[in-house]
């Protein structure tokens, strides 16, 4: 994968098909692959019409992964993809994120809402105000000398999820300590691009849909039927209802 430097960082990204761009942020402890080549997104954009942009999150992937908690905050992370996108000579995209993937993509919106076309909240509500509460116990999981160890349900859910993506712990325990930082009430009233929340009907994660969308300026919101935050991903209603808002406000179109 090609790399881009920022901020002193190492950061892999690989771009795919032609269109109109769309810039695909992963959640916590995934990929660029994970995330969004094997649960079908960029093929299914790339269908469409779309180029599709992703990123590996410092911390992820193939990017560096520095232990300093202080490296993690998700304005840092927002950063990280204006300066892909200005590494890409791109002025402008949509841009989806799923869970932390979501967070970042809402500080980016708020700083940089001129570069922003659209953007997509995955997995990712009401808890973008409220926070997580279940990260200190992802941090003892991912830090815990083995899974066995482990009895809190999110904290094996995560440290499964990870060492199956044969991710760095200490790294991810690090992110885990600063990404999670909620957004002002008062911030995102003030997101104004269209929006669209998608979050699982079982999601425990992410907070209220509904509510999220209804601060939001231009927010609209859709519940995926039967599927909890991790199963949400790749779903084809979610999908299905990316496109449809894409076909609004990020039309499938070579940029002028």
């Amino acid at each position: 994968m090609p790399h881009f430097t920022t901020s002193g960082l190492s950061l892999a990204y690989e771009v795919s098909g032609e269109g109109f761009p769309v810039l695909l942020i992963h959640g916590f402890a995934s990929s660029g692959k994970v995330n969004w080549v094997d649960t079908g997104w960029v093929e299914t954009l790339n269908g469409a019409g779309y180029q599709t942009i992703t990123l590996d999150n410092r911390g992820h992937g193939l990017s560096d992964k520095p232990h300093d908690p202080e490296f993690y905050s998700p304005a840092q992370m927002a950063e990280d993809a204006v300066a892909l996108l200005d590494h890409l000579g791109i002025e402008k995209a949509a841009v989806l994120g799923y869970s932390m993937g979501a967070r970042i993509t809402a500080f980016m919106a708020f700083a940089h809402p001129e570069r922003v076309a659209a953007v997509i909240f995955g997995g990712m509500g009401m808890n973008l105000i409220n926070g997580l509460t279940d990260g200190n116990d992802i941090i003892a999981g991912l830090r815990a000398p083995d899974l066995s160890d482990l009895t809190h349900p999110t904290a094996r859910q995560f440290r499964i999820f990870a060492d199956h993506t044969g991710s760095d712990r200490e790294a991810l325990a690090a992110c885990m300590e600063t990404s999670r930082q909620p957004m002002a009430r008062a911030d995102v009233r003030r997101i104004d691009v269209p929006s669209l929340v998608a979050v699982g009907e079982a999601d425990e994660m992410a907070g209220g849909a509904d509510a999220l969308a209804e601060l939001l300026p231009q927010g609209e919101a859709v519940v995926i039927p039967k599927r909890d935050h991790m199963r949400a991903t790749g779903d084809k209603v979610f999908k299905a209802a990316a496109l449809a808002f894409l076909g609004k406000h990020a039309p499938n179109l070579p940029i002028s």
